[in-house]
C-alpha cells in the first residue's frame, strides 16, 4: 500500500491540523491582579480596624480593698 492510498480524507485532516495548531489568544492577568489587590486593601482594613479598635469589655486592673 502506496503512502497515495490513504483511508483517511487528506482536507479532513488538513482542517484538523489547523484548528489544533490555531493559536489563542494570551490570557489577561490584569483581572486577577486587580482582584488580588482588592483583597489586599480589604485585608490591611480589617487589621487596622482590629488594632485601633477599643475593647468591647474592660476589667479594672486594681481590685478594690475591702474596708
Amino acid at each position: 500500500m502506496s503512502a497515495d492510498d490513504s483511508m483517511l480524507d487528506s482536507q479532513a485532516m488538513a482542517r484538523a491540523r489547523a484548528l489544533l495548531t490555531r493559536s489563542r489568544p494570551p490570557e489577561r492577568t490584569w483581572p486577577a491582579l486587580v482582584a488580588a489587590a482588592a483583597l489586599a486593601i480589604s485585608a490591611l482594613a480589617f487589621a487596622t480596624a482590629m488594632i485601633l479598635a477599643p475593647p468591647l469589655v474592660t476589667y479594672s486592673a486594681v481590685k478594690s480593698a475591702p474596708e
